[in-house]
């Protein structure tokens, strides 16, 4: 089913001609049918030849009511420009063609009413000559006379065609239904109505409003007047929500599918329409049924910079219509090339924006926004419509290459500049390499980190044992060949200070993990800890401290401390006559 606009001056016969095609009477209200003018939006369907079904969302045409023109343009794909044989091209049909200009809609109908009145031929050639210069080009016409019939069953075939050249529904799309009415039902509840665009809704689905992102649940779908359980795009939908009090919601507002959409209340568009530099500083932004005030700032050539009066969920690519509503005027059709666009903060900014823009289109690029990005979350492009595939490079982190190879570059510069600072400690922490690349989380530090570079106990370090400064390291292996046959005998201070480790170098073999500090002035290799389990496990159980302290050939300046970490760490049980058993855990 799709969905179509009528768009007239005041009436032109429009919603008479609706009534002829449906048989329903799309004018709600009693003042509208009392003044034979529409006011709100009216909606009907019918079948056509085919056995489709086409449905209608009749629009105002008088001057004073185009927000609600444009609210019921918004999301519909295809249009039905009406023009009365009789009265021909009118001021107001001008300004709704420059509203579907500005929007980009592509397909319609033009259809001359009162080809009973009047011969529809001037009428025809004028009103084709106004379209032929916007997106609707040269559409198909039609002359028809609601009251005698003439033309109706070629309009039928008119709209069969129109169907048959849409594009197909992106029904595996996320959720964005704007609202165009919210009422309640007396035994059901909230009930809101809108044009479903893309995506599909199904009952019990879970939705988030978009004004204040609340979870609601779909009690029940109608589409058409009739129950559904499920409803694909593009259609007119009835959704009666559990959750959410009808007043608060209301037209302009939407539901989407959740952590699906980008909110903003800041967004760079192009606009295709008046000098960008002749706007006023504030101007009414129309996208689906939403019209919110945007202040314009100018950024250079045909690019804008809009500050939203409250947030909107915004898509790369979607287009909306700035409109002056004091001078009634329709400043032309916007493209939204960013929604997440940087500050501008310096001279000049505004200017090195434009040229940045002037490379957009509005088409989702995910190259295009890692280059201008940098790093940024995958979830975050997808909320802003930006997909494709790339490999993250940490988590959900994409990053344009040529930036991520500069910072292992830079990550390699940065911990050499540390060590040659602090070089007694075991590389430079993550955190601080963090903060000094200006990246956003420790994870993309410790993604970068290469040959020679190495990551240890949060540390980032070149070479070594661990990373620890060459006199070090040396002094560790040392160690290690003097106690290869004991490696449960500490060596006193003094014999540490004569392999070369101080006090400040035994602290920074410790933070490194080459050597193990059971006590101060205790220290053993790393692995001597599990390699005292094995030990003691060959033990008949449980075991003393003096049986454990020959089968470690230690003495008890090492036994004790080693012990208590062993006890600690769970690898053995101290008994209540201080006897000891290995566990088995850790």
């Amino acid at each position: 089913m799709y969905v179509v606009a009528t768009a007239g001056h005041v009436d032109h016969g429009k919603s008479t001609l609706v009534r002829a095609l449906t048989g329903m009477e799309p004018d709600r209200w009693a003042e509208e049918r009392r003044r034979g003018m529409t006011i709100d939006l009216g909606f009907a369907w019918t079948a056509l030849p085919t056995g489709a079904t086409i449905a209608f969302v009749d629009v105002p045409g008088h001057e004073r009511f185009v927000p609600n023109m444009l609210a019921g343009v918004g999301p519909v794909p295809a249009a039905l420009v009406v023009v009365a044989a009789d009265e021909g091209w009118m001021p107001q049909s001008a300004e709704h063609l420059a509203a579907l200009h500005a929007l980009g809609v592509s397909h319609g109908l033009l259809v001359v009413t009162r080809a009973d009145l009047a011969d529809p031929g001037p009428a025809t050639a004028q009103a084709r000559a106004q379209l032929a210069a916007t997106s609707l080009g040269a559409v198909e016409s039609v002359a028809v006379s609601a009251v005698t019939g003439v033309g109706l069953p070629e309009l039928r075939a008119a709209l069969a065609r129109l169907v048959g050249r849409l594009p197909a529904p992106q029904t595996d799309r996320p959720v964005r239904l704007w609202i165009d009415r919210a009422f309640t039902i007396r035994g059901s509840g909230t009930v809101v109505t809108g044009t479903l665009g893309a995506g599909g809704l199904r009952v019990g689905d879970e939705l988030a409003v978009a004004a204040t992102g609340e979870p609601v649940r779909v009690r029940g779908l109608h589409r058409l007047g009739v129950p559904a359980s499920r409803v694909a795009a593009v259609a007119r939908v009835a959704v009666n929500l559990r959750g959410v009090p009808r007043d608060r919601l209301g037209r302009g507002d939407a539901l989407l599918t959740p952590g699906e959409f980008h909110h903003t209340d800041l967004l760079d568009v192009r606009l295709a329409g008046d000098p960008a530099g002749d706007l006023p500083a504030t101007l009414t932004l129309h996208i689906g049924s939403a019209a919110v005030p945007a202040r314009v700032r100018p950024l250079g050539g045909d690019t804008l910079r809009l500050r939203l009066a409250r947030p909107l969920p915004l898509l790369t690519g979607d287009r909306a219509l700035l409109r002056d509503p004091g001078r009634h005027h329709v400043c032309g059709g916007a493209t939204v090339l960013d929604v997440a666009p940087p500050p501008l903060t310096r001279r000049g900014a505004a200017a090195a924006r434009a040229a940045v823009l002037a490379d957009l289109d509005g088409r989702a690029d995910l190259a295009g926004e890692l280059r201008r990005r940098r790093l940024v979350r995958a979830g975050e492009l997808r909320r802003m419509g930006v997909t494709g595939e790339v490999a993250p490079v940490a988590g959900d982190w994409l990053a344009d290459p040529g930036h991520w190879q500069l910072l292992g570059v830079r990550l390699v510069e940065e911990v050499t500049a540390w060590a040659a600072a602090h070089p007694l400690e075991a590389g430079a922490p993550v955190e601080a390499l963090r903060q000094r690349l200006g990246l956003p989380d420790r994870a993309l530090v410790e993604a970068l980190v290469r040959p020679p570079l190495m990551l240890r106990a949060g540390r980032i370090g070149t070479g070594g044992t661990g990373g620890l400064p060459e006199p070090v390291a040396r002094a560790v292996d040392r160690v290690r060949r003097e106690y290869a046959a004991h490696p449960f005998r500490a060596p006193e201070a003094d014999r540490l200070a004569a392999l070369g480790l101080g006090p400040r170098e035994v602290g920074a073999a410790v933070r490194a993990g080459a050597l193990l500090r059971l006590a101060e002035n205790v220290v053993l290799l790393p692995d001597a800890a599990d390699e005292a389990v094995r030990v003691l496990a060959r033990l008949p159980q449980p075991f003393t401290l003096s049986a454990a302290r020959q089968a470690l050939d230690t003495t008890r300046r090492v036994a004790v401390p080693l012990l208590e970490l062993l006890d600690r760490r769970g690898v053995t049980r101290r008994l209540p006559d201080d006897a000891r058993e290995v566990t088995g855990a850790g």
